[in-house]
């Protein structure tokens, strides 16, 4: 990555567009309000602020680094999740292979923090975004670059994009996940056809075959591992047929010469790590490239139910490492509250936020018998029970379901130890 990029980072000044950092603040550079350390409860911050932990953070990325050298996978995590390069940045150092990403404009920032390997879990069929994915490819000879194809359409569509390219254009043919998935090809017969389309034009060259197993239909254990075994005989068809292109001009040493099967997102990696591990030999290496995202932050609702690691308790646990700070600044009756934090703040689009913790006076404890019931725009509807201790002033700590919509309502992120202390900010680009 480029360390000057990141850099600049830190030189863009404290102002109105970043909610939740102290009002004081403002005009001070991002990297002079880190080097304060000031505390998220006690120095200035304005509720509601969402603050992402420092440690559970790390213990995730260690974890997901560990994971994948223990199952012999590559690892691009999806950065469509967090769509911060600092992450990106932290990702790569923990040993993941590149970044995944889903649309051209995500593309555009990696590539503007200098990430040298993207893959492109999307179709990709616009002229404009595939001539300025030829022009960066022919200006950094070490950038690769991978992206889905799932249509003889779409195979015409890139070639007419890309027509005088100095360098093809990696593809690996879609696998849809079954019938009423969202993209990927249904069956293995229009794979080869596509396939073949991609070897008859020189601006693609078919480097291997993926898929989400996300989308399969009621999907469990047995189903996700039939598809996946679908998934990897396909590479072994195509080798064995010779369709799989060999490593173009350009690229580093050795660069794009293994055949690409890669799968996995939040929930299933783990059938993804069973399956792969029996990818027999095949005419050239294998990258076995799983794509996981959510892991970064984890959550407190969606992916704290379905991650593998519930299955597979032994190889550790991931952490959620989001909470989101609000105020209560209305109490109307015995029975119901209101904060200071909704849809503007707050995921909703799988769970609603789950009341953790109130704070008051500095002290902390569990927020016994309140619960989220509804948002609005700018407000969190509070039930309380008989029991719970709540008051117009406390500050009440809730967990989200959802990093990727949890990421993209805020631009600038305190990164906070577990004592308050802010010791970085994190930027996303939405």
């Amino acid at each position: 990555m480029s360390t000057e990029a990141l850099a600049r980072l830190a030189e863009d000044r404290v102002d109105h567009r970043f909610k939740g950092l102290p009002p004081d603040a403002a005009g001070l550079t991002v990297g002079e309000l880190a080097a304060q350390r000031r505390n998220l409860f006690t120095d200035g911050f304005a509720t509601p602020v969402l603050a992402l932990s420092a440690e559970r953070l790390e213990h995730n990325l260690k974890l997901m680094e560990t994971y994948a050298a223990r199952h012999g996978l590559a690892f691009a995590p999806h950065g469509k999740t967090s769509m911060a390069p600092q992450l990106f940045h932290r990702q790569l150092a923990h040993g993941a292979w590149g970044i995944t990403l889903a649309m051209p404009h995500q593309v555009r920032v990696a590539r503007a923090f200098g990430i040298g390997r993207i893959f492109l879990a999307n179709e990709l069929v616009d002229a404009a975004a595939l001539r300025w994915i030829a022009a960066e490819l022919a200006a950094d000879p070490s950038f690769r670059f991978v992206c889905y194809v799932d249509s003889v359409r779409g195979v015409e569509l890139m070639d007419a994009a890309l027509r005088g390219a100095v360098r093809p254009v990696d593809v690996v043919v879609e696998l849809a996940a079954g019938e009423g998935a969202r993209t990927g090809v249904r069956t293995e017969a229009e794979c080869a056809a596509v396939a073949d389309a991609v070897a008859a034009v020189p601006t693609l060259r078919l480097a291997g075959v993926a898929g989400y197993e996300g989308e399969v239909p009621d999907a469990d254990p047995e189903r996700v591992r039939a598809w996946l075994s679908r998934l990897v005989a396909l590479a072994v068809d195509f080798d064995r047929a010779g369709r799989f292109a060999d490593a173009g001009e350009g690229g580093e040493a050795g660069e794009g010469g293994e055949i690409v099967v890669s799968a996995g997102g939040s929930a299933w990696f783990d059938t993804v790590a069973e399956v792969f591990a029996g990818i027999p030999d095949l005419t050239r290496p294998v990258l076995k490239l799983l794509r996981s995202g959510a892991y970064v932050s984890h959550d407190d609702g969606h992916y704290r139910r379905l991650t593998p690691f519930n299955r597979v308790p032994q190889e550790g646990a991931l952490e959620p490492a989001f909470r989101l700070w609000a105020q209560v600044v209305s109490r109307p009756s015995a029975g119901q509250a209101f904060a200071n934090a909704g849809k503007r703040d707050a995921a909703h689009d799988l769970d609603l936020p789950f009341a953790q913790v109130v704070r008051r006076d500095g002290a902390e404890r569990p927020a016994t018998g309140v619960s989220v019931t509804a948002l609005s725009d700018q407000h969190a509807w509070l039930r309380t029970e008989p029991d719970a201790d709540l008051e117009v002033g406390d500050w009440i700590g809730l967990g989200l379901s959802h990093p990727c919509t949890s990421f993209d309502k805020w631009q600038l992120i305190p990164l906070a130890e577990a004592d308050g202390t802010v010791v970085d900010y994190i930027r996303t680009f939405f």
